[in-house]
C-alpha cells in the first residue's frame, strides 16, 4: 500500500514535503485536508500511532488557530475536545501528515521522512 500524504495545497510544507517526494520517486496517495477532513476515529488513531500529544496535531501558524485563541485552549480542553476542534476544520490540523502502515509523521521533517520511505 502506498503512503498517503495529507496536505493542503497552498501550504508551503506540503509542497516541499511533495517536491521531495516526487524527486525522490515515491509513489504516494495525495490526500486534501480540507475536501478530506479527518475524522475523530482517524486523529484518534493517528495520535496513538505517533506518540505525540494532542497539541502537537495542531496548525499553530494557522489564522483559524489564533483567531480561536487555541493557545490557551489546548493548555485547558480535554484530549476528547481538542480532537472535536480538529475533526470540525482540515485547516486546524497540522500538516502535512504521512501515513506509512503503522507509523504516522507530522509536518516535514526530511531526515524523518527518508528513514521512513527509503
Amino acid at each position: 500500500m502506498k503512503p498517503i500524504a495529507i496536505c493542503y495545497p497552498t501550504c508551503g510544507t506540503c509542497r516541499k514535503a511533495e517536491k521531495w517526494m516526487k524527486s525522490n520517486g515515491i509513489d504516494y496517495t495525495y490526500r486534501p485536508i480540507k475536501e478530506e477532513n479527518p475524522t475523530k476515529e482517524e486523529l484518534k488513531s493517528w495520535i496513538r500511532k505517533s506518540g505525540l500529544p494532542v497539541s502537537k496535531f495542531f496548525n499553530t501558524s494557522g489564522l483559524l488557530y489564533k483567531e480561536q485563541n487555541m493557545k490557551d485552549k489546548v493548555k485547558v480542553l480535554s484530549e476528547d475536545e481538542l480532537i472535536d476542534i480538529l475533526a470540525s476544520n482540515g485547516l486546524m490540523v497540522k500538516r502535512p501528515i504521512l501515513l506509512e502502515g503503522e507509523t504516522v509523521l507530522v509536518g516535514f521533517k526530511e531526515e524523518e521522512w527518508k528513514v521512513l520511505l527509503k
